[in-house]
Order: structure tokens, then C-alpha cells, then sequence
């Protein structure tokens, strides 16, 4: 990851995980990724500040699939003649970046955007896609919390509604199907897991997941108590996306690397798993929280989970909120 605005973000490091390079930026000097949190009065703008300069690198996947990323959770693009259809719509100051990546892809308009939960990074996009003739697709518990003020308190931060046409007009409650571009195109919606409206989309024809937040590919997860979430449902999550996967199947997560598989998800289940399991024998002996994140319970996995703004303390404090 180097400086914003002098290079090119980290592909590993945006949204959540840009905040140190953010914030380093904005001071002129580099921050730990817990030091970037604690010094940050707003992630959210942080967020959106990286998000406006951040270019998107599109990766090209197989039947007319692609993902971009570098605007909040990788969003997929299915490409032909029933127009672009998105799964995800990114952060809305990156218009400019997205529609020169959609360009790239081909001049149909875009007619069909699916949310795969409701957090901003993934949605505040709805607004100017839905302006560009985007019908935007939901779980109902998308279009309820874009409906009303809703107060994310691990991030101090009250978001405001959508304009009408940025909230979902086509709702579903548990499962959902559609055929464009040649593709089937599968949603599911998953138990309260990340938040209690997130959903996977799967495209049978190409073995393409994409998982939504509930899957972090390289880095320790948020989850949202605010609206649902939990370390049972994100495991839950886990085991019922691997049970639709296969050897061969691409895995696009919300977070982290955005061309993924079924083993490096196995792996993100199986540190939810641990993680669950010492943060729950700690806080059954009696443990406080603060004495729980100092017994460090993720040091086997914070090499590979813990260099960016979740750090390994933030993600113990939410795993000891849900057991």
C-alpha cells in the first residue's frame, strides 16, 4: 500500500482497508492501521475521501463476467445485450472512475444493479446508477435500513437515507432469480450474518459466487450489530457458501482480493471458527473485553488477517460483543 494521491492504493487495501494509507496521507506521515483508527474522528469520510481518487482495476473472469475493484466492496459486472447488469454499486464520489471502468467493458447502459446488503460502501452508488436507468434489486431488509437513519455505532456514525430512487424497487425476502445476458443469476438471501440483509449471488453457468461481507479475503471481517450481524451467522454464512462451491468455482468476496476461491474461504471460516471458540473460553472464565483482546486470542492469524484498519484488537472486541 503507498501514500494516497501519490500512488496506486494497495488491491488488497481499499475501503475499511485503506484508512492507513488515508490517513496517512492526510497527515503527511504513515499510520499503523490501529493508530489510523484511533486518530480518525470519521472513517466514513476517510472512506469516501479515498474512494474519490481511487482508480478501479477491472479483472476479467469468464462468461462475460468481471470485477472491479477499488470503490468500497468489489463490485461484478455481467456484460451483453440486456445491458450491464452490477452486483453492487460501490461509493458514490467514485462515479467517475466506475463509468470509465464500465466504458472499458463495452457501451451497453446499465440496466439492472443488485445490492448484496446495505452498507454505504456498497450502495451509495444506488443514486446516480439508478439516474443511469439502473432497476436496483434487494433482500427487503436492504431497501428498510436505505429507508431510514440508520446508527453504525463501531463506526460513530449516523447514515442518512437514500433519495427514493437510490433504494431498492425490486424485493425479495429469501430467494430471487433471474436470467440476462446469457447467465442465470441466483440470490440468496443469507441469515443475519455481516448485517441481516446480506445475500449471495451466484451465477451457476459460469461457477461464479460472489459472497458479498460475508467473506474477507485476506482481512479480519467487520460485523455489524447495529443492524443484525454476528459471528455465528458469519460462519453459518461461511459453511453455506462453501456447500454451493467447488474446486473450480471463483469466489468474488466483499472485501480483500477480489478473485477468490473455495480454499482461502475454508480458511476465513475456519479463523472465524477459532477466533469464536478463544474469545468465548475467555469470556466464560470471566474475562473482561479488555482483558480478552489482551490475551491476544488471534495471534495465529494476524499475519495474514490482521494489517489493516480491523486490526486484531477491533476484531476480538466484535467476536466478544457476539458470544
Amino acid at each position: 500500500m503507498t501514500v494516497l494521491g501519490s500512488h496506486v492504493l494497495s488491491r488488497r487495501g481499499f475501503c475499511l482497508c485503506c484508512i492507513g494509507a488515508a490517513a496517512s496521507a492526510a497527515a503527511g506521515r504513515w499510520l499503523t492501521p490501529g493508530q489510523a483508527f484511533a486518530e480518525a474522528r470519521g472513517l466514513v469520510t476517510l472512506i469516501k475521501d479515498s474512494a474519490a481518487v481511487s482508480p478501479i482495476v477491472t479483472h476479467r473472469l469468464r462468461n462475460n463476467i468481471s470485477v472491479l475493484e477499488g470503490s468500497g466492496g468489489n463490485i461484478a459486472v455481467v456484460t451483453g445485450p440486456d445491458g450491464k447488469v452490477l452486483i453492487d454499486g460501490g461509493i458514490g464520489v467514485s462515479q467517475p472512475q466506475i463509468m470509465k471502468a464500465l466504458a472499458g467493458l463495452g457501451g451497453d447502459p446499465v440496466t439492472h444493479l443488485i445490492n448484496t446488503h446495505w452498507h454505504f460502501d456498497h450502495t451509495s452508488g444506488n443514486e446516480w446508477l439508478h439516474a443511469q436507468g439502473a432497476k436496483i434489486i434487494a433482500q427487503a431488509n436492504t431497501a428498510k435500513h436505505l429507508s431510514s437513519v440508520q446508527r453504525v455505532e463501531d463506526w460513530d456514525y449516523n447514515f442518512l437515507p437514500l433519495q427514493p430512487g437510490g433504494i431498492p424497487s425490486e424485493l425479495f425476502q429469501s430467494t430471487h432469480s433471474l436470467r440476462l445476458n446469457g447467465n442465470s443469476i441466483g440470490l440468496s438471501h443469507l441469515a443475519p450474518a455481516h448485517t441481516d440483509s446480506d445475500i449471495s449471488v451466484s451465477f451457476p453457468e459460469a461457477d461464479i459466487l460472489h459472497t458479498g461481507d460475508t467473506f474477507w479475503n485476506g482481512v479480519y471481517p467487520f460485523i455489524d450489530y447495529s443492524t443484525g450481524g454476528s459471528i455465528d451467522g458469519m460462519i453459518a454464512a461461511c459453511d453455506t457458501n462453501l456447500a454451493a462451491t467447488g474446486a473450480k468455482t471463483i469466489i468474488i468476496p466483499g472485501h480483500g482480493a477480489p478473485v477468490s476461491n473455495r480454499a482461502e474461504l475454508q480458511d476465513f471460516r475456519d479463523m472465524l471458527a477459532a477466533t469464536r471458540e478463544k474469545v468465548g473460553a475467555l469470556k466464560r472464565e470471566g474475562r473482561t473485553r479488555d482483558e480478552t483482546v489482551a490475551a491476544k486470542p488471534t495471534a495465529a492469524f494476524d499475519a495474514r488477517y490482521g494489517s489493516f484498519v480491523i486490526d486484531p484488537g477491533f476484531f476480538t472486541r466484535l467476536v466478544y460483543e457476539g458470544v
